[in-house]
């Protein structure tokens, strides 16, 4: 099959063997997209006999996601040897520093592991998972096609794009999440297979059956006088996007610091989840049922087979009850993912947005009497958490309109994600999905400048054939080394190799021909400090950044325990990234 192929690309353009390799990771992509949700929807249904969806007559129920979470450490740990690679911002991370290139067992691996999380009840999304498994899928097959850099990152696009188009019929959203998520730099020629793969992907949602695809037709028309409560709405959802965003971060260094081991961790992750959905049982699962449920008017579902449901009729009851779904659920998926679990932010962004619209209008109807349509502002409400959370409100803007059947919503949808986007970017530069990477200097695929630098090691840019001397040597002394030395700076090391300063030409010009002073002054009386020092396990971001900082054009590294190494300078930092750069771009 490689050989064919490979005997179609020798005979077509590079664009139209462009077009023929979306096709087949669109396909590809979007059909394993729906092997994925078929799983799980038919494990929930194994679940759910015999009424077990109840879990007062069958109490074991809440504690499926604990089984689920525990079976997903075990394959990890096992079968992956602890090489999962768990949310989007994992693929940032191969874009970035991997050229592109995604493991081959990803295209399996995360369908298996969130299989096993979500369709026991872990309450988490299934779209990172299908994103990661599409970008495997992308990455593998350009990798096969002996294609470079550039094209292996648009085909790891183009397999997300289809992924997400798959399983919500909403192949235009899936393109955006592409371009505004996953890839750094888009051009025109690159929407062609985006835009094909997403096609591609999108055909496989016609498989899906209602009651697993997400889909909504009850909403009503958009009227212009309900624009400053949309504004309103736009306002509460940035703020709740920020506590998704600060809570989720929080539960996951709680869990860190934990001093247990990863069974350990697995299991108070599970068991905090089974009290949370003993109380709050729509928070069992993906939660795409609830979501439905609510946009839909049916708002009591929430109640069902919860200890609560007596007093179902209640609004403020109702009202109480949802709000603190609201905020319990970043924790729930929280405690899921940072207990072991494999799944992703992106259906519960959707369920948060869903219920805070629900709640936000519904409260507003029964405490002023207002009539704003309590179905779209659970719609819109969806657009607006996803776009305040993951940083994506063209995603937000065009999903929503899609998986409604139109764009009769498309104002207060622009609305709502543009804000809410804005609102959350004032207080948090970086999304949820590469926060963490961020803080550790290891992705920000929004710029390829960084990128570059990303891809460059400090410890291989070490320049070691500087001269040392020690702060007790003589003038004399140092003149020597100076007519033995290529270069105009020398590090300064005590006995013990650490650093304590620097001398430049320019500290020993005034002195260095004064012979009297050869034998009575030191090396200490003309060191001085370094305008900074680079840590050798520092990202050569952190570097560029002294550098700047300090105008220097090179700075010694030292250890941890500041051992000097060697120094690195600006200047092969530069030859270093034009070699990078061209590297990229050849291929």
């Amino acid at each position: 099959m490689i050989k064919l192929f490979k005997t179609i690309k020798n005979r077509l353009s590079p664009k139209q063997f462009e077009i023929v390799v979306a096709i087949i990771v669109g396909l590809s992509a979007g059909f394993l997209a729906v092997i994925l949700k078929t799983i799980v929807h038919y494990i929930h249904k194994c679940l759910s006999i015999n009424h077990a969806v109840s879990h007062f007559e069958t109490p074991y129920m809440i504690f499926f996601p604990l089984v689920g979470i525990l079976l997903t450490v075990l394959f990890v740990q096992k079968v992956l040897k602890g090489d999962l690679g768990r949310g989007v911002s994992n693929i940032l991370y191969e874009i970035a520093q991997k050229s592109a290139l995604v493991k081959r067992h990803k295209i399996f691996s995360h369908i298996i592991t969130s299989s096993l999380t979500v369709g026991f009840g872990g309450s988490a999304g299934l779209e990172a998972p299908i994103v990661i498994t599409g970008s495997a899928v992308g990455s593998n097959i350009a990798t096969q096609f002996r294609l470079g850099y550039r094209e292996r990152s648009l085909f790891l696009g183009c397999g997300a794009a289809a992924g997400i188009a798959a399983v919500f019929n909403a192949p235009i959203a899936g393109v955006m999440f592409a371009m505004e998520v996953l890839l750094s730099e888009v051009t025109i020629s690159s929407f062609i297979p985006l835009i094909i793969s997403a096609a591609c992907g999108g055909l496989y949602s016609k498989i899906l059956n209602e009651n697993t695809l997400f889909a909504f037709q009850n909403q009503k028309d958009f009227h212009y006088t309900n624009t400053p409560f949309y504004i309103l709405l736009a306002l509460v959802c940035g703020i709740i996007s920020l506590y998704y965003i600060r809570i989720s971060h929080t539960v996951s260094l709680l869990f860190k610091k934990l001093p247990l081991s990863i069974w350990g961790k697995a299991v108070v992750g599970g068991v905090g989840l089974a009290l949370f959905i003993y109380i709050f049982p729509s928070l069992f699962g993906e939660g795409y049922d609830s979501i439905r449920s609510i946009a839909d008017g049916k708002a009591n579902v929430v109640f069902q087979n919860s200890m609560f449901s007596d007093v179902a009729k209640n609004d403020g009851w109702l009202i109480a009850f949802i709000g603190a779904i609201v905020l319990i659920k970043p924790v729930a998926t929280s405690f899921t993912l940072s207990s072991g679990g494999n799944g992703g932010n992106f259906a519960p962004s959707l369920f948060v947005g869903t219920y805070l619209g629900y709640v936000f209008s519904h409260s507003c109807n029964k405490l002023f009497n207002w009539q704003l349509p309590e179905t779209n502002f659970a719609i819109v409400g969806m657009a607006g958490i996803l776009s305040g959370v993951m940083y994506a409100p063209l995603t937000g803007i065009f999903l929503i309109a899609e998986v409604t059947g139109g764009y009769d919503l498309i104002i207060p949808l622009m609305i709502v994600s543009t804000l809410s986007h804005v609102f959350v970017r004032t207080f948090e530069p970086y999304s949820l999905e590469v926060r963490s990477m961020i803080d550790k200097g290891e992705v920000f695929s929004r710029d390829k400048d960084r990128n570059i630098l990303l891809l460059l090691k400090t410890s291989n840019l070490i320049e070691t054939d500087i001269k040392t001397i020690n702060p007790t040597a003589t003038l004399r002394q140092l003149t020597e080394l100076i007519k033995n030395s290529q270069r105009n700076i020398f590090a300064v090391i005590n006995a013990d190799n650490q650093l304590e300063g620097i001398i430049t030409l320019d500290d020993v010009r005034e002195v260095m021909f004064q012979t009297t002073l050869y034998d009575t002054m030191t090396v200490r009386q003309l060191m001085h400090e370094p305008p900074a020092v680079v840590r050798v396990n520092e990202s050569m971001s952190e570097a560029m950044k002294k550098f700047d900082m300090t105008e220097a054009w090179n700075l010694p590294v030292v250890d941890e325990g500041n051992v000097y190494i060697g120094f690195i300078s600006k200047s092969s930092v530069f030859s270093k990234y034009r070699t990078q750069l061209m590297a990229m771009n050849a291929e």
